[in-house]
């Protein structure tokens, strides 16, 4: 009874490990890691790479338009790729966007309350 809280502690312990290691990878490094064709993989980077700059980034627009055409797997690795590394830069724009649309309600409420307290009567 007393071995179940011991084992999923060294599984969680297990998995923090395997993420911190995670992180050290590249994405091309990964990708090979669970088994994707490097075709796939290069299909995945050039398209990631333009999702990045397609929603503001400063990455390059990358396409082997007749190897895209040509190869299915690198097609979809691309269009993989795009999509998600687009929509993760997206979601990060829109949630610092938040925090600002947060500190300026805040700074408003502030000149909001300094204005009310200078105007009351003594």
């Amino acid at each position: 009874m007393s071995t179940a809280p011991i084992t999923w502690v060294k599984l969680s312990a297990c998995g923090v490990f395997a993420l911190l290691l995670g992180g050290c990878q590249s994405t091309r490094e990964w990708l090979q890691a669970e088994g994707y064709p490097p075709v796939f993989v290069d299909g995945f980077e050039a398209g990631c790479s333009s999702g990045r700059q397609a929603a503001g980034g400063l990455d390059d627009f990358r396409k082997d338009v007749p190897r895209y055409l040509a190869t299915r797997l690198y097609a979809q690795g691309w269009d993989d790729g795009f999509r998600q590394c687009q929509a993760r830069l997206n979601s990060q724009v829109e949630r610092e966007w938040g925090d600002e649309d947060w500190r300026d309600r805040e700074w408003r409420a502030h000149v909001d309350q300094a204005m009310a307290k200078a105007l009351r009567p003594n």
